[in-house]
């Protein structure tokens, strides 16, 4: 049964088309996967680790949980562990968002400045967010001559999954 629950659809795409890209690398050698490109964070493993790292750090502050390191700072992974990185990440906004009503606010401290945002606005961010860095590790697919290019747009969930 289609959802009209905007918060369920921007998390259900968000894990689907995550999930895209790093089925997509499956193919990929390790010089692949590390290629440099200049745009984004520089390679599609630099770039996915970017997404998970983005989407723990705002489930962290969500959760009003102390700061962890970050997973930019650590590696390289295996995409195994960029997987099992993304799939925590991804746990834990997702509880993180149910612990509390979307129409709350949550606060944090960054460099001795405080912050608070709307959780939906969070919600909002953590999505658009790594869909920006995944139109990056499309363009560097394409680049590695990926073909076809995985399927991440919002549609094409929608026609995939029957939603």
């Amino acid at each position: 049964m289609a959802t009209t629950d905007i918060p369920s659809i921007l998390l259900a795409h968000n894990r689907w088309a995550n999930r895209q890209m790093l089925d997509a690398c499956a193919g990929l050698t390790g010089e692949q996967l590390h290629r440099p490109f200049e745009m984004g964070p520089g390679s599609l493993h630099n770039t996915l680790a970017h997404i998970a790292g983005s989407i723990r750090g705002w489930a962290t502050m969500l959760a009003g949980a102390a700061p962890r390191p970050r997973i930019e700072k650590g590696g390289p992974y295996t995409l195994d562990q960029l997987r099992t990185l993304f799939d925590e990440a991804t746990r834990e906004l997702e509880d993180a968002l149910g612990a509390h009503p979307l129409e709350g606010i949550a606060t944090t401290e960054r460099d001795g400045k405080h912050y608070a945002f709307a959780r939906a606005g969070v919600l909002t961010h953590v999505t658009t967010h790594a869909m920006h860095h995944r139109a990056q590790c499309l363009n560097m697919l394409r680049h590695l001559g990926v073909d076809p290019l995985p399927h991440s747009s919002v549609v094409e969930w929608m026609r995939m999954v029957d939603v």
